[in-house]
């Protein structure tokens, strides 16, 4: 998992390496967008149907393939394959664990081993510029995608050395299974979503750039092919019903839309400030890329301590929804808290703010997956700590429902990322004009976030200028905290709906009066 989630914030150090034109959201992070946004939805359906157990090892070496490519990358075109694989292989390794977690520990400590789950996850995804960093500074970029190799090794080995217990009983891999499971994977519906989220996501890029404007024939005929496309995917999944890619009658269930609206929310918000904290150190503090990461080390170890005492905390306590109030709160306060830095912010202050912002998004990890289990007679049992969304369904559906969770998680953050990269290009562009006349919009543009790179943009003569520079990176990066702020808001109101549900394990009356009758008791 934190191998997994490393090469998405990895990726900031690298792509201006890949592509020197940019730094902000590119075609590379296009392309695995697309990859792991429109795949996950598919994939599980092979995993309840077909592959079985040996689906995470499949998941496991098409990442481990991916980042090789990635490595020996000689032109843009090898390096953006290379991520679509390793992309494919992440999206199905992180459905996969939340399934085998769910197939394999006791229901009341699955809160606990999520939590532990998330936690590495979360090191991953915020460790990765600290180590990219100092990979890329000291090594080179290679490694940042080289590392991955042993990691995966190490965990293909293990798991191929024991038996992942199956959540539902399948039937032995063979021709004629493909042949009755293909028609229904609701090929028609991937087909269909593919390219509406491409051109939907590609209106955005190439309205935040100096390409295109937004009243632009192109950015107008993406958004309207976007928007019909997406027209006719809604009438084929209503069509398709519980066959579709994305079963309308399971997003109809209050846990499972509720779940997709605070995860996703909140998952957006930790990625978003992950790829944007950095360039507040390196832009406007002028620190190199192996400091920045170190001065990330609070939020890492504040949202990896929370999102285990949440775990922990859930499973003998038994209420979520005060920690999803909680983390939506600290989240949106922390996201606030951060867009009042200014270039001679205090170390005190990014500290203190980065931890008030870590522990809500790691307090948070663990609510959206915590949840009543039906038993088998059909009766609720609302005593049961389990993997949320994983067991308020049918064990036949746990993977779907899981691909829909993380299927929403993948899509909404996308979309933030993009928006937040429009945010920041509108916000940077009118405010150099306004406070560093001298220098150019687009120069500014193209320097993205390196602390050589930025100052350089301020011509000879001008020098007395670049306060008016930096303060024009701050305004750009705090309007993006507002949005995440904005999105912790989001999940403070959705975490209402998740219930308030005692979720321990509990005796049932049924067993406590057997055990009364045998002791005698009245």
């Amino acid at each position: 998992m934190s191998a997994a989630a490393e090469p998405k914030t990895l990726e900031h150090q690298v792509s201006p390496i890949i592509e020197s034109e940019r730094i902000y959201l590119t075609g590379i992070r296009l392309v695995i967008v697309l990859g792991s946004v429109t795949l996950v939805s598919f994939l599980v359906l092979l995993d309840m149907s077909i592959l079985g157990t040996y689906t995470y090892l499949t998941f496991t070496l098409l990442f481990e393939l991916g980042s090789l490519i990635c490595g020996l990358a000689t032109s843009s075109s090898m390096f953006i394959g290379g991520r679509v694989i390793a992309g494919l292989g992440a999206a199905g390794n992180f459905n996969g664990a939340f399934s085998i977690i769910s197939s394999s520990v006791p229901l009341d400590r699955s809160p606990l081993y999520t939590g532990m789950m998330a936690g590495f996850a979360q090191l991953g995804m915020v460790a990765g510029p600290l180590i990219g960093g100092l990979l890329t500074e000291h090594v080179s970029w290679r490694w940042c995608f080289y590392i991955n190799l042993p990691i995966g090794g190490v965990a293909t080995v293990l798991f191929a050395s024991i038996a992942i217990p199956e959540i539902m009983k399948k039937e032995p891999v063979s021709i004629d299974l493909v042949r009755r499971v293909i028609p229904d994977l609701d090929l028609f519906g991937f087909a269909l979503f593919a390219p509406t989220a491409a051109m939907f996501l590609m209106a955005l890029q190439f309205g935040s750039g100096d390409a295109y404007a937004w009243n632009s024939a192109t950015i107008i005929g993406l958004f309207c092919g976007a928007g019909v496309i997406a027209l006719i995917f809604i009438a084929w999944e209503i069509r398709m019903g519980e066959r579709a890619m994305i079963p309308g009658g399971m997003l109809r269930k209050r846990i499972i839309w509720s779940s997709c609206v605070f995860g996703s929310a909140l998952i957006s918000c930790s990625v978003v400030a992950t790829n944007w904290l950095p360039t507040y150190f390196q832009a406007v503090k002028g620190e190199e890329p192996t400091l920045s990461g170190v001065h990330l080390v609070p939020t890492i170890l504040s949202a990896l301590l929370f999102v285990v005492v949440t775990g922990a905390m859930i499973t003998k306590q038994g209420y979520y929804l005060p920690w999803g109030v909680f983390s939506g709160v600290s989240t949106a306060i922390g996201a606030g808290l951060i867009s009042m830095w200014t270039p001679s912010t205090g170390s005190g202050k990014w500290i203190g703010y980065q931890i008030v912002f870590g522990v809500g998004r790691g307090a948070g990890m663990q609510v959206a997956s915590t949840r009543r289990k039906k038993r088998v007679d059909g009766h609720t049992d609302a005593s049961q700590p389990i993997v949320a969304i994983q067991n308020a369904v049918a064990p036949a559906q746990i993977p779907v429902s899981m691909a829909v969770f993380i299927f929403f998680q993948n899509f909404s953050t996308s979309v933030a990322a993009v928006i937040s990269n429009v945010i920041f290009a509108q916000a940077l562009t009118k405010s150099i004009s306004q406070h560093a006349p001298s220098v150019s919009p687009q120069a500014a543009l193209k320097a993205g976030s390196g602390a050589t790179a930025v100052r350089n943009i301020v011509p000879a003569g001008h020098e007395g200028e670049l306060p008016g520079v930096l303060k024009a990176y701050t305004i750009s990066l705090r309007n993006v905290f507002y949005l995440l702020s904005s999105l912790a808001v989001v999940a403070t109101v959705a975490s209402f709906a998740l219930g308030w549900k005692d979720v321990r394990k509990k005796q049932p009356i049924a067993e406590k009066a057997q055990a009364r009758d045998k002791s005698g008791d009245v």
